[in-house]
């Protein structure tokens, strides 16, 4: 089932600014305090603007900048770059996987390019034939989709010019596909876990040529985006998955640590908590399990660096939001839980909705919650349940939230909304 996808104490000054993080050189626009949002849970990876003027309260009739229907179906969030929203979506009655590149103040349809034509894949109801999100560097943007049983990775300039276009290595399951590339210095990174020979692969952002490739031992599959950070005095790239949790190199692939389990499959991405050094984990099945582990170690860590665990308040598909002393979970059933971050204390259990699978965002010390049936809770994180507003759309909602600019781009099952204060 794919996606449907630590915070930094640093202040923006200047009229253009830049934050150099593990993940890569990722730039702000020319907007004091704006921040682009240029691939999967956003500049950092872990769904956090660094932003304090993003749209608390919304609704159909109010703060809607502009809304247009989308070409086809899918999960895969909107990524936005300065002027430019790319957004990957499939015309299933033609069979074709497309990339999109909206104008971001009108909406407008800037260009639409045909990456694959495929026979549609075998795929979990919860799925969608376009869920991996793209990402881009302000150069080039990159998308990844399943043609039959091989993973398709593709690169096109900002002008819609196809570039390179290659097939890292096999991908089968019965759920479907999801993967969403993410950016390292020179490379562009895909998780290939699956019910194959699984693997991690790298691949040059010049030409798409394999840089390396590791193999995954278990192969199982698992739909986690890995996180990059740089942790313990070394670049960790931390994913769930192929029932383990492991850290790997990003530079050449090779592994660090792993953690057995504690379960087979994940979909959540995990996110780092920089005041307590925790990596938190949550999700899983058949088993669910939320895990706080700590990064320094090495070989296999399963007895060694677990922190904290807990089978309460798990959520599998939507990823956790890491918030200061707050580790804030929401479960496909909607329920939210807050989590002291160092002990792992529940601080609150709540419903936010019936079912939610868009993972968590958050801004200028709000944690958003989208669930299903288009409904929005903002919280303020804390020891006590504080709900800042509630807003609602009429439609349907799998993919996450990005934010950038000072709005909000929400993609429904038709329509791509663009929220922000009028």
């Amino acid at each position: 089932m794919g996606h449907t996808g630590g915070t930094m104490n640093s202040t923006l000054r200047g009229w253009f600014s830049f934050y150099v993080l593990a993940a890569g050189a990722v730039f702000c626009v020319p907007n004091a305090g704006a921040e682009n949002w240029p691939g999967w849970r956003g500049p950092r990876g872990d769904g956090s603007s660094l932003e304090k003027n993003i749209p608390v309260h919304w609704g159909a009739e109010s703060n809607i900048l502009w809304k247009v229907e989308l070409p086809g179906t899918g999960h895969a969030s909107p990524v936005v770059w300065e002027n430019r929203v790319f957004i990957a979506t499939a015309n299933e009655s033609a069979q074709e996987r497309l990339l999109l590149c909206l104008d971001r103040d009108s909406g407008r349809t800037l260009w639409k390019k045909t990456v694959l034509s495929s026979p549609l894949e075998q795929k979990n109801t919860l799925n969608s034939f376009a869920s991996g999100t793209p990402v881009t560097d302000g150069k080039k943007v990159y998308a990844a989709f399943l043609d039959k049983s091989e993973m398709v990775v593709t690169a096109f300039d900002m002008e819609g010019k196809p570039l390179w276009s290659v097939r890292p290595g096999p991908f089968s399951s019965k759920h479907g596909f999801c993967t969403s590339p993410l950016l390292y210095n020179d490379l562009v990174i895909v998780n290939g876990d699956h019910d194959g020979e699984s693997y991690l692969a790298a691949l040059s952002r010049e030409d798409g040529h394999t840089v390396w490739k590791t193999p995954r031992e278990n192969h199982t599959r698992s739909y986690c985006t890995p996180l990059i950070r740089q942790i313990a005095g070394r670049d960790q790239m931390i994913l769930t998955g192929d029932k383990c949790t492991a850290s790997y190199d990003p530079r050449d692939g090779h592994r660090y640590w792993v953690m057995d389990g504690p379960t087979e499959q994940f979909v959540a991405s995990p996110v780092y908590n920089e005041k307590t050094g925790l990596v938190l984990i949550t999700g899983g099945y058949p088993d669910h399990h939320i895990l706080a582990i700590k990064p320094d170690g090495t070989s296999n860590v399963t007895k060694t660096h677990i922190a904290w665990r807990t089978t309460k308040g798990v959520s599998y598909v939507p990823s956790p939001i890491s918030a200061e002393d707050y580790f804030l979970v929401v479960s496909d059933r909607a329920q939210a839980t807050c989590f002291e971050a160092a002990a792992g204390t529940i601080l609150w259990q709540e419903s936010v909705g019936q079912e939610e699978h868009a993972s968590l965002v958050s801004a200028n010390g709000l944690v958003y919650f989208l669930n299903d049936n288009g409904e929005m809770t903002v919280v303020k994180p804390g020891r006590e349940f504080n709900v800042v507003a509630r807003n609602s759309l009429p439609e349907t909602f799998f993919a996450s939230p990005a934010l950038s600019q000072g709005r909000i781009f929400l993609r429904g099952d038709k329509h791509l909304y663009c929220i922000g204060l009028r």
